[in-house]
């Protein structure tokens, strides 16, 4: 895992990760397990999600940062402690429906006034490096 964001409310909240790895069960259930190593200043949320056995939204980045996020719904099955961090267990389902961030950059930067090959170099380049889109920049500070 390269990043991974907590979808609530259409608010998308970023969690810094230390370390993170995500492990498909191949199971008839398709469920997936993923482990965050992340700072210990989460660990009352996380520990929250765990007592109300509350299903959460997550975006994970896997493999290379211009890959696009997979979505998963996940219950929190343990917090640790290790040391000054935690580790967070999250087990659930990849969900399938896409983001379609290809879409939304290309409106946003016709939205910009790009034209030809500059649309299409600015395109190719920010496909790469996946800035947040100003839509989700917008939905976050509501």
């Amino acid at each position: 895992m390269l990043s991974v964001a907590i979808t609530q409310e259409g608010l998308n909240q970023d969690i810094p990760l230390l370390d993170g790895i995500i492990i498909n069960q191949e199971n008839s259930h398709r469920m997936w397990i993923l482990e965050m190593f992340i700072d210990q200043k989460h660990k009352e949320l996380f520990e929250q999600w765990k007592e109300s056995e509350q299903l959460i939204d997550v975006k994970v980045v896997i493999s290379y940062p211009e890959n696009e996020p997979a979505a998963f719904q996940v219950a929190v099955q343990t917090v640790k402690q290790i040391g000054d961090n935690i580790s967070v267990l999250l087990k659930g389902r990849l969900k399938r429906a896409r983001s379609e961030y290809a879409e939304q950059l290309l409106e946003q930067l016709i939205g910009e006034g790009l034209q030809d090959a500059a649309l299409l170099e600015r395109f190719e380049s920010d496909m790469k490096s996946r800035p947040r889109l100003k839509r989700d920049s917008e939905k976050s500070s509501e």
